[in-house]
C-alpha cells in the first residue's frame, strides 16, 4: 500500500521547492560558511529521521499519524509526536495553540451520525494536554447549515474547553442561509468586511482571512480586492523577523481545483508575506492533512472533527466519506501548534481523536487511517 499517493495537483501555480542542499544554498544568494554548515547539518539530521521527505512534502496524506514540524534556520525538521517537545520547550514566552476545523454541527448522515460527540472528544483531548494551550483557532464550517441551534450547540461544547480564548473564521457552511449574518453576529465582533481580522500574541502576528464569501458550489475560494488591500496594509511596517500565521477555511494553495480546493487570488495574498522569515498557513475544508513547504512558507491543512473526505481525485467528487464506526476517530483530529521564542519556530503536531497522541504516532498507519483510501 502506498500511503502517500502521488496526486497530480493540476493547476497549482506555485513552484514547490524540494528540500535539498542546492535549493537552500541558492535561496537568498550565497550564505556565510557558518550558516551553510548549519544548514548542511540540519539536512543531514533530516536524512536520519526515517521520513521520506520528498514524498512527504508532496502530499502528507496520513491522517492517523502525528509529526511535529519545526522551522529552524529556514529548514523544516520533523520528529515523531511521541518524542518530547525538546530542550527549549517550556521556556518563558513559549506558547502553544490548537487548531480545530470542520465541526459541521448539525450533520447527521452515516459518515458520522453524532458530530457533537466527536467534537466533544476533540475538546477532551485538548483538555488532557500537559500544558493548557493559550487559545484555540477554529478554521471554519462550525455548522452544517448555519442554523442558530447549530451554533448554540457548538458554543455550549466549546465552553468546556480549557482554552477560553477562541478565534474563528467562517467556512462556506457558516454562510449558507443568511450570507453569514448569524456567524458575524456571534463571532465577528470587531472584524472587518465579512469577518477578517488580525491580532498579535507573544511576538507572533496572526491574520484570520475569509475566502468563502459568495462561494459557488464546487468553486474555488476567493479573498477579493477589499480584503487583499486590507491584508497588504495590515502587514506593512512589521519587521521581517515577525513570525506570521495566516489562517482561513479553504486552502491558500491550490490542491485540487476540480473540487474547488484552493483560492483563486491566494498568490497575491502570499506575495505580501514573502519578505517575512517565518510564515505558517493553516487551513481546513478538505478534512485531511496535507502539507507543503515553499521557501519560508509552510502550508498545513487539518483533519476535521466531524468526518473525513476522500483524497483528491480518488472519488467522483468531494464529500463525506464513510469508514467503519470503530475507525472513525482515527481519521478525525486536532492540530497542536507550539511556538518556541528561542528559535522563532512553529512546530505543528496532528493528533487523531482515537487514543493518545503519543501512542498514535508509534503505530504504523493502517489503510483505514489513510485519507487516501476511498470508502463509501
Amino acid at each position: 500500500m502506498d500511503f502517500c499517493p502521488q496526486f497530480n495537483f493540476a493547476g497549482n501555480k506555485n513552484d514547490s521547492r524540494q528540500l535539498s542542499i542546492q535549493n537552500v544554498a541558492n535561496y537568498g544568494g550565497r550564505m556565510p560558511d557558518k550558516k551553510q554548515d548549519f544548514i548542511d547539518q540540519k539536512l543531514q539530521d533530516l536524512n536520519n529521521d526515517g521520513v521520506d521527505r520528498r514524498g512527504f512534502l508532496k502530499c502528507m496524506a496520513w491522517a492517523g499519524t502525528g509529526l511535529v514540524w519545526t522551522l529552524s534556520g529556514g529548514i523544516p525538521m520533523s520528529r515523531a509526536f511521541a518524542k518530547g517537545h525538546g530542550k527549549d520547550a517550556g521556556k518563558a514566552g513559549d506558547f502553544s495553540f490548537v487548531q480545530i476545523s470542520d465541526s459541521h454541527i448539525g450533520f447527521s448522515k452515516p459518515a458520522n451520525p453524532d458530530v457533537t460527540a466527536t467534537l466533544q472528544t476533540a475538546i477532551d483531548k485538548i483538555n488532557a494536554m500537559p500544558q493548557r494551550p493559550d487559545f484555540i483557532i477554529h478554521t471554519g464550517d462550525l455548522s452544517q447549515l448555519s442554523k442558530p441551534s447549530e451554533f448554540d450547540t457548538l458554543d455550549q461544547a466549546l465552553k468546556g474547553a480549557s482554552a477560553k480564548q477562541i478565534y474563528f473564521v467562517p467556512g462556506e457552511h457558516d454562510m449558507l442561509t443568511d450570507n453569514g449574518e448569524q456567524y458575524l453576529h456571534r463571532y465577528g465582533k470587531g472584524t472587518k468586511g465579512t469577518g477578517w481580522y488580525s491580532f498579535d500574541h507573544k511576538g507572533v502576528h496572526f491574520v484570520g482571512l475569509v475566502n468563502v464569501a459568495n462561494l459557488k458550489a464546487g468553486g474555488m475560494g476567493s479573498l477579493g480586492h477589499e480584503q487583499l488591500e486590507w491584508l497588504e496594509d495590515d502587514l506593512k511596517g512589521r519587521s521581517t523577523s515577525t513570525p506570521i500565521v495566516l489562517f482561513a477555511h479553504i486552502p491558500l494553495w491550490t490542491i485540487y481545483p476540480d473540487w474547488g480546493w484552493g483560492t483563486d487570488d491566494s498568490e497575491q495574498a502570499l506575495s505580501y508575506v514573502k519578505r517575512f522569515g517565518s510564515v505558517t498557513v493553516l487551513n481546513g475544508h478538505i478534512h485531511q492533512i496535507m502539507q507543503k513547504v515553499e521557501g519560508k512558507v509552510s502550508f498545513h491543512t487539518a483533519m476535521s472533527t466531524a468526518f473525513p473526505q476522500p483524497a483528491p481525485g480518488t472519488a467522483p467528487s468531494a464529500g463525506p466519506m464513510k469508514v467503519p464506526a470503530d475507525q472513525l476517530q482515527r481519521v478525525l483530529g486536532i492540530t497542536d501548534v507550539n511556538y518556541l521564542v528561542s528559535g522563532r519556530s512553529l512546530a505543528v503536531v496532528d493528533s487523531p481523536l482515537a487514543g493518545s497522541g503519543a501512542s498514535a504516532a508509534e503505530k504504523s498507519p493502517s489503510p483505514l487511517a489513510v485519507v487516501g483510501s476511498s470508502r463509501g
